[in-house]
């Protein structure tokens, strides 16, 4: 049980390494995890949190399809889906109307998906930065 524990720790460590990167660290964490056998994504977002919720849960679909981390069955990407709205659904109360920016962080190894979402929650000149993660099992 406890390796099944570990690995849950490790995909989610790996999604939010993911979501606080830049492009050229992430090019670099993406071979690093590749050697672990792990497959990982990241994409960027921004815009008005209450019209982007749609276009995020989308972005993390297709970054994931894009970077190989799921199948396209609908199995894996309701996975991506759901961990993906587990996340904002952790970030609601600071973001709703608010404009957001950051990134999407996405990994996956064996029958574990998690998503990390980082984001800079925009007031004038006054950010907020704020975290969410989800997390599926998948067989």
């Amino acid at each position: 049980m406890a390796s099944k524990d570990s690995n849950s720790k490790k995909v989610a460590t790996a999604a939010i390494k993911m979501a606080l990167t830049d492009r050229k660290e992430e090019g670099k964490l993406k071979k690093d995890y590749k050697k672990d056998e792990m497959k990982v994504a990241a994409v960027d977002f921004g815009g008005d949190y209450n019209s982007s919720i749609k276009t995020i849960i989308e972005r993390a679909i297709i970054a994931a399809k894009r970077e190989n981390v799921i199948k396209e069955t609908h199995t894996d990407q309701g996975a991506v889906a759901g961990a993906t709205r587990e996340a904002l659904t952790q970030l609601n109360s600071k973001a709703i109307g608010f404009n957001v920016g950051g990134k999407i962080g996405i990994a996956r190894q064996d029958d574990h998906i998690s998503v990390a979402i980082f984001f800079a929650i925009g007031l004038l000149h006054l950010n907020e930065m704020a975290i969410g993660l989800g997390h599926r099992a998948v067989t």
